[in-house]
């Protein structure tokens, strides 16, 4: 294992799969991210303006640089069709040497 301090795991849900390769496809073509895992047909439950509700998703695992973080927040802001979009940072503390290796030279 090699240390992953320097790589993050962002959250964002999209409300279906054309959005969701959208914001995947700018994010890539900007190199801000190595990686897009789209996870369809997840289901949120929350409150929103004092209701509850739901609605089908798709969740969008993005595999990125800590330097690239504010940069992907701005695009995935500005892209979103959500007034309040998803957007958390997971960080990540180690993976496999290629694995990262491979991910930092993606979005240099």
């Amino acid at each position: 294992m090699k240390s992953a301090a320097h790589t993050a795991l962002v959250l964002v849900t999209a409300p279906d799969l054309k959005t969701a390769r959208s914001l995947a496809g700018k994010a890539l073509q900007a190199r801000l991210i190595a990686c897009a895992t789209l996870v369809p047909r997840v289901e949120s439950h929350y409150l929103w303006r004092g209701k509850r509700t739901s609605a089908a998703e798709v969740l969008l695992l993005l595999k990125t640089r800590k330097t690239k973080l504010a940069a992907l927040e701005k695009l995935v802001l500005a892209a979103h069709p959500y007034d309040t979009p998803e957007f958390l940072v997971l960080t990540l503390t180690a993976g496999t040497p290629k694995y990262l290796d491979w991910l930092a030279a993606s979005c240099p």
